[in-house]
């Protein structure tokens, strides 16, 4: 029985993450264009106050979103096995021209040390009474998110809503209420904010992925927490998660986009399970759970992998890809592509009479001798 490569196990846990942020990049990205038409219109009225969480927002998910794109497309060169390095797969020359999107417009690090900034401003003006709102409103639940237990008890535990968000709003928090006190501890704040960037990039990871995890696009008719300058609970009737539970049209589409979600959490779960146990937001048992869990979602996603793929309709001029052929006829378009090669316009390649040829009719002699 031939076993097709996306079947592997190994491929899937690979592949259908990277699927699954797709989705969820453009599901935040639909809200991001939504949030610079609010903040623009702010703008044209002299309204400035929702620019720095603007700024925060813009920079961390450019950083957040280049850099796993660019992973991204290495991780699929790799999963094409030999194939993947040859021009014609289409992915080397996507890798070279993507990557420098990294740098385009701020390099990434130096943009996440900005939304870092953010945060720790937010954070200092906690004490003073000041709400946080917008995407930072789950911070004026400090206590409550210090304090909190995750309680998922079963596998099954990890598809609740609330139980995600919860998770990715109290590492979140925790993270960034570590790297203030840390921070406090420098006589000289610059100082200190030199010293522990690292710990601050990873801080502003962790709130540009709780993001992506419960943004979408803003309706016209629901103004969110940054313009009505409120703190709700992190602007729930805005999430992602809730546009899941609502009715969305096309028989199984609604179940195929919430497994990929859960996919996209739970990867983040298991590829960032440091922060969440340094931080106490779950515990090991927790976190086999989600993994349990994740490798169920890759079973339930399989069948309809290709089709979600599909559903972007690129087409085939555009991808430039012989592996990824709408009609899948890959390996005699391989074979094709092959015969392509300058080397192979001759069945005995040029130099081998002039230099290879003696080389080895000389070894030969010697051998006899």
């Amino acid at each position: 029985m031939n076993i097709l490569v996306i079947d592997y196990k190994t491929q899937q846990s690979r592949l259908f993450p990277l699927l699954a942020s797709a989705y969820a990049f453009r599901f935040v990205g639909e809200w991001l264009k939504w949030l610079y038409t609010d903040v623009t219109q702010r703008l044209q009225a002299k309204d400035f106050s929702t620019l720095p969480e603007a700024h925060a927002c813009t920079a961390g998910l450019k950083s957040l979103t280049t850099t796993a794109t660019a992973d991204a497309i290495e991780e699929c060169r790799k999963l094409c096995g030999g194939h993947g390095y040859l021009c014609a797969s289409g992915l080397p020359e996507l890798f070279a021209v993507y990557v420098p999107a990294c740098t385009y417009e701020g390099d990434n690090v130096v943009l996440l040390l900005q939304v870092a900034r953010f945060l720790m401003k937010t954070v200092s003006q906690l004490h003073s009474g000041k709400k946080p709102v917008g995407t930072t409103a789950y911070l004026g639940r400090l206590q409550d998110l210090l304090h909190c237990c995750c309680d998922v008890q079963r596998a099954e535990d990890w598809l609740k809503p609330g139980v995600v968000l919860e998770a990715f709003e109290a590492r979140s928090a925790r993270m960034c209420v570590a790297c203030a006190k840390n921070l406090s501890k420098f006589e000289n704040p610059e100082d200190g904010f030199a010293e522990l960037s690292a710990d601050l990039v990873e801080a502003a990871v962790a709130h540009c992925q709780l993001i992506v995890v419960s943004k979408r696009k803003g309706e016209p008719d629901v103004t969110p927490a940054t313009a009505r300058g409120e703190s709700d609970h992190h602007n729930k009737d805005e999430g992602f998660i809730d546009k899941l539970q609502q009715d969305i049209p096309g028989k199984g589409v609604k179940q195929q986009l919430q497994n990929l979600y859960y996919i996209y959490v739970l990867n983040l779960v298991h590829k960032y399970l440091g922060d969440f146990l340094s931080t106490g937001c779950i515990t090991p048992k927790q976190a086999s759970l989600a993994n349990d869990q994740l490798r169920s979602l890759y079973s339930q996603i399989r069948p309809n992998a290709i089709a979600l793929v599909d559903a972007f309709n690129y087409t085939d001029h555009y991808l430039g890809s012989i592996l990824g052929r709408s009609d899948g006829n890959v390996y005699p378009k391989l074979y094709e592509e092959a015969w392509k090669d300058p080397l192979n316009d001759s069945v005995v390649p040029d130099g081998y009479h002039e230099y290879v040829h003696p080389m080895l009719k000389q070894q030969l002699r010697n051998a006899r001798l």
